[in-house]
């Protein structure tokens, strides 16, 4: 059976981020998970590059407009015939309450810029090789400490992340659930769309197996998806010259 794969396009700043956010929580989880196995450098880098992400931009009134939008949407389809009202119900009451939770919420870099053991190692961070016990005795003196007490430090730390996390899983699990995946030909591997007011985020599915992948250019009234060769054939460009079948999703 054929694997695919899905690749994932913005067409909006704010998906942007989110779709950011969402891979750094998975990385820090990653190396969460791994601290009995020397990857607590790399859980840092993700702590870290997270906070900078957060210190940047306002995600937070962001992901409350959404909320508030999703709320209203909720409200009409339960005025609608056949709908399952007892999860629509549910999904509103946590849409509700994390939105009202996130307004009186202090920001993220604020709460964890107060701790002095994180305060005091993330800029070494930001030096090549910078890490190293010389550098930074007390980083080593945390990592040699038992396991259950760095993962209890880290517990805490992750869960300064987790009313935002949940917040944007549920903004780009309506985003994406918006279009179902559509059959797609691209001829000489070039396919050029009209985005609609509400697109937000452009999905491509394609087989895993093939020697190339799909790039996107645009903005959000017109985009442009063009395959390109991982190792090109010899003597041709990088551009896919072939037609290229694939699956297609504007959200």
């Amino acid at each position: 059976m054929s694997t695919t794969t899905v690749y994932e396009f913005p067409l909006k700043e704010k998906v942007r981020n989110y779709l950011r956010i969402e891979q750094l929580m998975g990385q820090l989880k990653l190396g969460a998970a791994g601290l009995d196995n020397n990857l607590s450098l790399y859980f840092f880098e993700q702590l870290f590059t997270l906070l900078d992400l957060f210190e940047r931009i306002d995600i937070r009134t962001d992901i409350i407009k959404d909320l508030d939008a999703h709320e209203k949407n909720l409200v009409h389809w339960s005025q609608l015939p056949n709908i399952d009202d007892e999860a629509l119900q549910q999904t509103l009451r946590t849409i509700i309450t994390i939105r009202d939770k996130l307004k009186v919420s202090k920001k993220i870099s604020a709460v964890l810029r107060d701790d002095k053991f994180l305060a005091s190692i993330r800029q070494r961070f930001a030096i090549p090789g910078g890490t190293c016990s010389f550098d930074l005795p007390n980083l080593h003196y945390w990592c040699q400490r038992p396991l259950a007490q760095r993962q209890e430090d880290v517990k805490q730390w992750i869960m300064c992340f987790a009313l935002t996390e949940e917040a944007i899983s549920i903004a780009l699990s309506f985003l994406r659930e918006r279009a179902t995946f559509t059959p797609i030909e691209a001829q000489n591997g070039f396919f050029q769309g009209v985005a609609e007011d509400r697109n937000e985020l452009i999905r491509v599915r394609c087989l895993a197996e093939t020697d190339y992948y799909p790039t996107l250019s645009g903005n959000k009234y017109r985009y442009a998806i063009r395959f390109m060769y991982f190792n090109p054939p010899e003597g041709r460009s990088g551009a896919v010259e072939i037609p290229v079948h694939f699956d297609l999703a504007a959200c």
